[in-house]
């Protein structure tokens, strides 16, 4: 099997061009498995973040700023970036030479059950997606069998006791809301509905990183519920739950660091 930096190596040689061999460089040079990573989204928006360090990280994908302390985070929406122009690449690529050995991702969703109310912690243990994910093997023939770790869930639901272990996850493309045909169309295969961990678990698993993610479940999703869903409507929720989302990063970070 090929280590880490060998993996993206390959692919840096060829994403890079000419300089191709700084970053062969750079990417033996770094650390491996050595730290949790966390991956943040909108449910974290309003939380208090432990003081961390910023930085920039180059990848042959591009690069990504990633915040160090006892963990290294990265916030998946950085400049503001939409579901659908998320450099998922650069953004996996970077934790896995910062030294990531393990991934943790807060995921905002809309629940596709009515048994999951809005409020309800998800640990996913499968997915699916409705749209393209992202492979850092353009120039090689790679298959990897997709999965979101069982031990690395188990973990996490062992120090969230309150989260529900087990459901799909199925993600759709965004920035767009799902309309209530689609949803009555995946709500026969998955659980939750999401816009992003099914891009980075598939990379991660690509970069043999093992990864778990928490789901907060933040509103029924379209035709579940009285209304229209806005995305105001959304960040409100997430700012509601602060505390309780800032309270779920402390115990991840403590716990599990």
């Amino acid at each position: 099997m090929l280590l880490l930096p060998t993996i993206l190596a390959e692919q840096g040689s060829h994403a890079a061009g000419s300089q191709g061999c700084g970053y062969r460089q750079a990417l033996f040079t770094g650390r491996v498995g050595v730290m949790l990573g966390i991956i943040g989204g909108t449910s974290l928006l309003f939380s208090t973040l432990p003081e961390m360090v910023k930085k920039q990280v180059d990848t042959p994908f591009g690069n990504a700023e990633l915040l160090f302390g006892d963990v290294v985070m990265l916030m998946r929406h950085q400049q503001d970036l939409p579901p659908h122009r998320i450099n998922f690449r650069a953004n996996l690529a970077a934790l896995a030479l910062a030294g990531v050995d393990r991934i943790i991702a807060f995921g905002s969703s809309g629940s596709l059950n009515h048994d999951i109310t809005p409020g309800t912690l998800v640990i996913p243990t499968d997915y699916v997606s409705m749209t393209k994910i992202p492979s850092i093997h353009d120039h090689a023939v790679a298959h990897v069998m997709p999965e979101l770790s069982l031990s690395l869930s188990q973990d996490l639901r062992r120090f969230l006791p309150a989260a529900r272990l087990g459901g799909t996850y199925v993600q759709t493309r965004g920035p767009r809301f799902e309309t209530v045909a689609e949803i009555a169309a995946l709500s026969r295969i998955a659980d939750i509905v999401g816009m992003t961990l099914a891009s980075e678990a598939t990379l991660a698993r690509e970069l043999m990183i093992p990864f778990a993610a928490i789901c907060t479940v933040d509103n029924y999703a379209n035709g579940l519920a009285d209304g229209v869903l806005t995305w105001d409507e959304v960040l409100e929720i997430s700012r509601q739950y602060r505390e309780r989302t800032g309270r779920i990063l402390n115990t991840i970070i403590t716990q599990m660091a």
